[in-house]
């Protein structure tokens, strides 16, 4: 919009009237707030607007938020473009809303759309990912009596079953090699996921790391830049994803594992890149409960 078609303003006391008249390349505000939207919104994604050049995206299941997050700060240095979100790794449910478009003035010229489409690409810039069935394993090195056994069942349940996904049973095992890499056979060959505990993480010659190394696998990290849980340990066997839960979130308190574990349930495999962000936001206190899945918000808040 050129300046100088500001039309029309003449002295009403303390009002004042401003016609706008577009350029020949202007976009009306909402129409580029779609446009941007458009560009903006990734997979999982619904829109609802525009209203008042703000088009809004909601996840259209529950699922886990994904955030470009460097490019998102690149599209905002765009002046009169306003996107914001939700923080990545955050999980959501269906109808949530995840994030906005805006357009600042009344009219914008189609080259600052431009510069977005050209930044942006056809991947877009938040995404959410759905959560989907799998089957999860429990390999457990330790003993535990019956009471303590049946409050770790049930918390791993609620954990996995809240989001979709499907227990296919606890092995107890010894503190022995070939007792775990025997139950982790089991679980690799019944299980896209085995979630396990009792590990000591410190210690390279625990038998749940012998026993991955002797089933052909790797352990990917040692430890996450979040705390509590930083001790949890993450490793695949093929195809299975394997999730050591730290101690200290094994029955009922928050922890790092609880924003891990829901990735997973969206078909993410382990990878060093699922736990490089978490140290952004990666002290876990009270204020953070917000970041968890519904069911890790009626745990015991961590302690940070």
């Amino acid at each position: 919009m050129d300046p100088d078609a500001v039309v029309g303003r003449r002295d009403l006391g303390r009002a004042g009237l401003t016609v706008l008249l577009p350029d020949i390349d202007d976009v009306h505000e909402d129409e580029a707030a779609m446009r941007l939207a458009n560009l903006v919104a990734g997979g999982g994604l619904t829109k609802r607007g525009p209203a008042e050049s703000r088009v809004d995206l909601r996840a259209a299941a529950a699922g886990v938020v994904h955030v470009r997050i460097g490019l998102l700060e690149r599209l905002n240095r765009i002046d009169l473009l306003e996107v914001f979100s939700l923080y990545d790794g955050q999980v959501v449910a269906a109808g949530e809303l995840v994030a906005s478009a805006k357009i600042a003035p009344h009219l914008i010229a189609t080259g600052i759309l431009e510069q977005a489409e050209a930044l942006i690409g056809r991947r877009g810039l938040v995404r959410v990912a759905p959560f989907v069935p799998r089957r999860v394993a429990v390999v457990v090195k330790e003993s535990l009596h019956a009471p303590a056994r049946v409050r770790f069942e049930a918390s791993v349940g609620a954990k996995v079953e809240s989001l979709g996904s499907a227990l296919v049973g606890f092995a107890y095992v010894e503190d022995t090699q070939d007792a775990v890499t025997g139950a982790l056979l089991a679980g690799a060959g019944a299980a896209d996921l085995i979630l396990t505990a009792g590990s000591a993480s410190t210690d390279p010659s625990d038998p749940f790391f012998m026993a991955i190394a002797q089933l052909g696998g790797r352990v990917v990290r040692h430890g996450v830049p979040a705390h509590p849980g930083s001790m949890l340990w993450l490793a695949r066997i093929g195809r299975v994803d394997i999730l050591g839960l730290p101690t200290c979130g094994a029955y009922s308190k928050a922890t790092a594992a609880d924003l891990i574990l829901p990735r997973l349930l969206t078909g993410e495999r382990v990878s060093r890149g699922l736990v490089a962000g978490l140290g952004h936001g990666g002290v876990l206190t009270r204020s953070m409960r917000f970041r968890f899945p519904a069911y890790a918000r009626q745990l015991d808040a961590p302690d940070g």
